[in-house]
Formats: structure tokens, sequence, C-alpha cells
């Protein structure tokens, strides 16, 4: 349940309020004195206010010592695909902001570093049109920590069965924070986490595929809109006590078959989400050793919300709407209770608040922090 009040305040409470925004956006927020200030009802009736404070990290990247990326560093703004390689290879550029669209020619890696935020200004896209195994995918985030993304948009070729790389992945990574970007269209998947990757929160963030799938692939599915994939493999036991995960305010929107997403090992909060794809097999599905918690979720007109596969562990499902759907709902066995507390919407509330003007998806205007 959400209550908005009028606050009259200073322009130095604000400039508090936001100190963790660029100046751009502190800016615009000065000039209107009467700022609107939401304040959101947790399930335990405490008011939270949490507008624009980027250090309230939601889910499990608020764990292990917190996400903080590259703070109040210098920015280092990017309109290139060479400028943009050139700040995200070098480790002492903490905070990358991208404008513009950018065309990716050859796969970003991110490698091996700690405290950085790369983030999008109001429309700023990644785009790739590769779709060849060796060639596809936008960026590949390997072995680093303290990470934020925020604000950016995502954009593949169209999902086509080469064995390729997504638009994201996220490799042995460890306190990340995935916030207001939106996955589209990505070859192999939109975004996938594995390899012991842990404490990672993704928030308000949009999958989907607006371009239909490429049929005839090598890897021998004809529509491989398959969204998200945690953990590579029910091989992979290196997993084990790691993808620790919140997904929170999310969309899964029209355009996905699978994977939204599949889990292996891993304890997975899905909170305040939205579901609508038509087109859907089957949404969350709880893979090899899965234990998911499923809370206060909107699934609308798709197939099998749930899906129980071989060898899961355990799903609690609770408090969730079910609107012209089929197959299975229900959870089984007790999942884990998260350790964090996170400020929780009536599941009446959640498709509203995601997909309105400020929702799910890159509709901030930087790198700023919506209501939470």
């Amino acid at each position: 349940m959400k209550f908005k009040s009028t606050w009259t305040v200073l322009a130095l409470t604000l400039v508090l309020g936001f100190a963790s925004c660029n100046s751009d956006e502190i800016a615009s927020y000065q000039s209107n004195q009467n700022a609107i200030i939401e304040t959101t009802t947790p399930t335990d009736g405490n008011f939270t206010a949490k507008v624009g404070n980027c250090a309230q990290v939601p889910g499990w990247a608020s764990q292990n010592g917190g996400t903080t990326g590259g703070g109040t560093s210098a920015e280092t703004v990017v309109t290139t695909y060479a400028q943009l390689k050139s700040a995200i290879e070098n480790s002492a550029v903490k905070v990358v902001k991208v404008s513009g669209t950018i065309t990716i020619t050859t796969r970003l890696s991110l490698q091996d570093q700690s405290g950085k935020t790369i983030y999008g200004a109001s429309g700023a896209k990644l785009v790739s049109t590769d779709q060849t195994k060796d060639g596809s995918g936008i960026i590949n985030i390997k072995r680093c920590t303290n990470l934020i993304i925020r604000n950016l948009i995502f954009e593949g070729p169209g999902a086509y069965d080469t064995d390729g790389w997504d638009n994201a992945v996220l490799d042995d990574c460890q306190n990340v924070w995935v916030d207001h970007c939106e996955f589209r269209d990505g070859v192999d998947g939109n975004f996938d986490i594995k390899n012991k990757s842990d404490y990672i929160s993704v928030t308000y963030s949009k999958f989907h595929y607006l371009k239909p799938p490429k049929a005839g692939g090598s890897g021998g599915s004809d529509d491989h809109r398959y969204s998200n994939l945690i953990g590579s493999s029910d091989g992979a036991t290196a997993d084990r006590g790691t993808l620790r995960i919140t997904f929170a305010r999310c969309w899964w929107a029209p355009g996905c078959r699978e994977r939204m997403p599949r889990v292996r090992f891993g304890k997975v909060h899905i909170i305040n989400s939205y579901f609508n794809s038509t087109v859907s097999n089957k949404c969350i599905a709880a893979g090899f050793e899965a234990n998911i918690r499923v809370e206060n979720n909107v699934f609308e007109g798709v197939k099998t919300p749930i899906d129980l596969m071989t060898g899961y562990t355990a799903v609690t499902a609770v408090g969730n709407v079910f609107t012209s759907t089929t197959g299975n709902t229900a959870g089984s066995n007790t999942a884990f209770t998260p350790p964090y507390s996170i400020v929780t919407l009536a599941a009446s509330a959640v498709k509203a608040d995601i997909t309105g003007g400020a929702g799910a998806g890159a509709t901030l205007g930087g790198n700023v922090c919506g209501s939470f």
C-alpha cells in the first residue's frame, strides 16, 4: 500500500536526501520545493521513505557488507564504443555515465574490478546486432565485486539458439545491484547469473522480447526466448551455498517464453514482480536444488507460473495473484527466510507500480534511485 504526501522542504534538505545522485539530477529536484515524497508501508506497518536514497539497497545485495558501487566518485561520460570500452576496462574509473545509443562491436568484458557504477542518462542504450555464437552478447562481468548497474537498456538482435551469449552475464561476482534496467531480445537469453555469483539484487528491471525468434540455430531450439538463467548446470556443484539473489519489482513482459527465471542451487527471492507474457510455456522454474521464495507477485495470462522440476529443494509461494493462468501455481516444501527486511507491496498494488511511469525498466533520469 502506498501513501503520498507533499512536504515543503528546504533546498539543503533535498541536497542531503539526494546526496548519492549526480549534480544534474540534484538540480532538477532542487527546483521543486514542493517535492512529492513517496512512503511505502511494509507489511509490519512501519513507514519507510526511500526516495532518492541509493544507500538503502534492497534485498540480498544489502548483505555481506552491502553494495555501494562507485559511490560519489567523479564521472566519466562516454558516448562511443571506444570510450565505453576504455572506461569499463580502467579500474581507476569508478563511475561511468553512458549517453545516447552505443553499438557494441565486440562484446565488452568487465573483469576483476571492485567499486564501480555504470549507469545510463535518460534513454541510454547498448545495442548488439550480432547473432553468432562467438560474437553475440553485450557485456560479460566476471570476478567483480561491489558493482551497480542502473538505468540502461540492453538490446540484442533477437533470440537465436546458437549457444551464444546473453545480453549480460554475471560470472563469479559478489554484491551487485542491477536497478532500473531493461534487457530485451538477447541471443541466448537476456541476463544470466552463474558460477558462484552471490549477494545480487535485481530491482525494477524489465525483461522482454520484441523481435521474433530466429529458427534453425545449432543449439536446437527454434524459439529460444529464454530470459534469465540462474546457475549453468546441475553439475556446477560449486554453486551450492551461493547464488543468493533477489528479484524485486521486476517485469517479465510480453515475448518471454521461459526462464523467468530458471533457478539451480540458489536461494532466490522473487517479490512484487509482474509476469504477463502470453507466449510463455512456464515462468519461474525451480531446478536442481533450487530454494525459492515467491512472494506477492502478479501472474496474468501466463502458463505454468511455477514449474517444480526434478531435484528442487523448496518453493514457498505466498500472497501471489493469478489471473487467467493455466498450470501449477503452488509451491512445495518450505523455502528459506530472507535475512533482510524489504519494503513489500500488497499484490494488488504491484501491476500499477511496475508498469507506471517510473516503474520497471530504464525509466529514471540517470543515477538516481526511485521509490522503494
